[in-house]
């Protein structure tokens, strides 16, 4: 029987970090690690209160988890997809590479980490804050902007022209409402962004069927696992692929490969987090049409050894962090 053990973790974020659903001060993030023969393996996960995760409930479902060896298969037998499942697969592979001396690019036949731009979120604000944090970003090729406010034109346009070259994605955490879905795209497509994420609430996006955007649209809380592909191909053209979503990295891997077939765009995401989160995504991130990776650089502090980020560019994992 593997040894498991699992705690919680509180980072502090800088500031305040805002989206439509509310604002936090710090990342509360759960932490597995998995002891054998000698060998240690860990995972962070990001329990997430809008699918029903708290960090004790994550915590107690780690905890219950009796694993015989390190086999993912039934590790996905005894937890659903989610965060407790996420730091558990991502500890095994962090352990198999460990006993092993292989990486676990290697493991996987698939390319290393190669240096990569991810995109820098900013917060939800008034159009002046936003403003602020966009010139202040300006120097960063991919901003991410958190919509779904009271005021949402003017931020989108007070972005713009604070960070005119910036590549730009809006994501509206399900903050707009179909009667506005329109006329807000269509300032997107006049703003020049590349991507809007999951404009409108899960059990409303039906309606993107009958929408014409004028910009790629991208599912983020209507896309966790294979079997939600078939309902969302036709409403959206992207994806935003987590591995807290996933359950983790066996199976974001799968997820990705299953949306590239279907002709669907890949972001790869994250929650805010610290590197041991970002490490595993890394290796999904080669080829995304879109990288959001952005965790360590909101918080006050990292874990050390972490990943090193010169400016938006990521550095692959160095020895000791993951993998």
């Amino acid at each position: 029987m593997l040894n498991i053990h699992a705690e919680i973790e509180s980072w502090p974020i800088q500031g305040r970090f805002v989206i439509a659903r509310g604002a936090k001060t710090a990342a509360e993030v759960v932490v597995a690690t998995i002891h054998d023969n000698g060998h240690t393996g860990r995972g962070e996960c990001v329990p997430y209160a809008h699918y029903g995760e708290t960090p004790q409930s994550v915590l107690s479902a780690i905890r219950s988890v009796a694993l015989k060896t390190a086999d993912r298969d039934e590790l996905a037998a005894l937890l659903p997809a989610g965060a407790a499942r996420n730091a558990l697969d991502c500890a095994l592979w962090d352990l198999q590479a460990r006993k092993s001396q292989r990486s676990v690019s290697d493991l996987l036949g698939i390319e290393p980490p190669r240096p990569i731009i991810t995109a820098y979120t900013l917060s939800l604000g008034s159009p002046q804050t936003m403003a602020d944090a966009a010139r202040r970003a300006a120097d960063r090729p991919v901003l991410k902007i958190k919509l779904g406010g009271t005021q949402d034109a003017a931020c989108l346009a007070a972005v713009r022209d604070s960070a005119p070259d910036a590549t730009l994605i809006v994501d509206a955490n399900e903050g707009w409402h179909q009667r506005d879905l329109q006329q807000l795209l269509d300032q997107c497509a006049d703003l020049a962004v590349a991507l809007v994420e999951q404009p409108l609430p899960v059990d409303a996006d039906a309606a993107l069927r009958n929408i014409k955007s004028p910009v790629p649209v991208c599912a983020d809380e209507s896309l966790h696992i294979i079997k939600d592909l078939e309902a969302i191909a036709d409403r959206y053209d992207a994806v935003n692929i987590k591995l807290d979503k996933a359950g983790g990295l066996t199976h974001a891997l799968e997820l990705k490969a299953e949306a590239q077939r279907l002709g669907l765009s890949v972001m790869i995401g994250c929650m805010v987090a610290t590197s041991l989160a970002m490490a595993p995504a890394l290796l999904l991130a080669g080829d995304a049409a879109f990288v959001d990776l952005d965790g360590p650089l909101l918080l006050a502090r990292d874990r050390k050894p972490g990943l090193t980020y010169r400016g938006s560019l990521i550095e692959p994992p160095p020895p000791g962090l993951w993998g």
